[in-house]
């Protein structure tokens, strides 16, 4: 059986092919995410797809040396294979692995000024090649980022229809709880998802074979192509140095509260040894970055603390691959998350917000048991998100919202194995009705 997963860039690029105005588009994401298996698919919709990937046919890099005019490109291509066909309206061209060829960007502006074709680039993106890339071709192109496979796509790839989501949002929109084999269902699909993570080829096996046999290898291999592409694309950096707090993520997760602390990478290690290896890693699209807020008030944006940061993997099964094999096998046979439950929901979670383009904040009061896992907001209230990977005590989250001092935040959110709920004071909601949360807030709690 052949698996076809449905992703949401399928009807950006078709929404975008329709745009009279459109320029050319680079699909940004990290490695092995589906951009390259989206964008032809997408192909199929013209005339002529012409792909270029600057790894497998270094060839072409020569073809920028003289010039960036179109025509002088379409010839100088087509030099190289006379098989492409440029059929004007009906084309599009495709440079792939785009970091190779960064002088490839600055033929977007002519490309855009020609108007004859459509061109899309895509590539890893990861190192500093992408700061040179974005400089060149300023307002002639469009950037869009893509993730791995989420909770809601991973429902479509498992055959439940594109409007299944409504059915979920109803539910929360209406505070109605789901029936016992609903809940059942549904957290039964979450839990398998935070078991396989968002990675196209993790997902594909599992749904053609039906069995876990042989995805933790394939995890573990992506692991290791990551660390790969960090060797390789790390430049004037100290490329041990962020493969060292790349391996080090499931160090801080363990921990009580996450926090990224240098002294658990290496022995005797500074800050200021490790300065910009974090945000390199999160420039790469390789892990989300969690800042902490140096108050519980608006606005988040500024109102953080850039030495202060939990760190995740960017799909969360790159996480369960790290984990030992104990646990990992556990986790296969019986979907058992055991002690490492905290930190696969909280990096899940998190996965799961910046997919629907949202920042990551959390809180940890100096001297005080307060803390809080993530914020959100609406366009007047703050909201802290509590992620229970138990169903314990909210001490934090009631004080959060009872506090005077704490004047922005008026209500809560609970994420946990629990039904749909509201106190007055929180709203419960089931760790698989999180990838609606965004628009939960800005459609419903708008005016809480």
């Amino acid at each position: 059986m052949t698996i076809e997963i449905k992703r949401k860039m399928d009807d950006f690029l078709a929404d975008w092919k329709q745009s009279k105005d459109r320029l050319p588009l680079i699909v940004r994401g990290a490695r092995q995410i589906g951009k390259t298996y989206s964008i032809r698919k997408f192909g199929k919709n013209y005339k002529s797809f012409i792909e270029i990937n600057f790894v497998d046919n270094p060839e072409f890099k020569g073809v920028f040396d003289d010039g960036y005019s179109t025509d002088k490109l379409i010839k100088k291509i087509s030099f190289i294979n006379p098989k492409f066909q440029f059929i004007p309206r009906e084309t599009l061209i495709f440079f792939d692995e785009l970091q190779e060829c960064p002088d490839c960007s600055t033929s977007l502006k002519f490309f855009a000024e020609d108007g004859r074709f459509d061109v899309i680039c895509s590539g890893s993106m990861m190192g500093l090649n992408y700061k040179k890339i974005s400089s060149n071709s300023v307002g002639y192109k469009n950037d869009v980022l893509m993730h791995s496979v989420d909770f809601e796509e991973f429902l479509w790839t498992k055959g439940y229809k594109a409007d299944f989501s409504e059915e979920i949002y109803s539910h929360l929109k209406e505070l109605k709880p789901f029936s016992k084999a609903e809940f059942n269902t549904l957290n039964e699909c979450f839990i398998e998802y935070a078991v396989l993570g968002g990675m196209p080829a993790v997902i594909k096996k599992f749904l053609e074979d039906g069995t876990y046999e042989n995805i933790l290898s394939i995890q573990r291999q992506l692991v290791f192509d990551y660390e790969e592409d960090i060797s390789k694309y790390a430049e004037g950096m100290d490329r041990a140095k962020i493969k060292n707090i790349y391996r080090h993520i499931p160090v801080f997760l363990a921990k009580e509260n996450k926090k990224f602390q240098i002294t658990k990478v290496a022995k005797n290690a500074r800050n200021r040894e490790y300065v910009g290896c974090a945000d390199w890693l999160k420039d790469a699209g390789v892990v989300n970055l969690c800042h902490c807020l140096n108050d519980a008030c608006l606005p988040l944006k500024g109102n953080y603390d850039m030495a202060k940061y939990k760190m995740y993997y960017h799909d969360t099964g790159l996480l369960i691959a790290n984990l030992d094999e104990e646990a990992s096998d556990d986790l296969r046979k019986n979907k058992n998350l055991g002690a490492d439950k905290g930190a696969i929901y909280e990096n899940l979670i998190g996965q799961t917000l910046v997919a629907q383009g949202l920042d990551l904040f959390y809180y940890k009061k100096e001297n005080s048991q307060l803390e809080m896992d993530f914020f959100l907001r609406t366009a007047e209230n703050l909201v802290p998100v509590e992620v229970k990977a138990k169903d314990g005590a909210t001490a934090s989250l009631n004080n959060l919202i009872s506090f005077p001092s704490y004047s922005d935040i008026k209500f809560g959110i609970k994420l946990a194995h629990k039904n749909i709920g509201f106190n007055q004071r929180f709203y419960t909601i089931p760790y698989f009705c999180a990838f609606l949360l965004k628009r939960f807030l800005r459609e419903e709690c708008s005016q809480t």
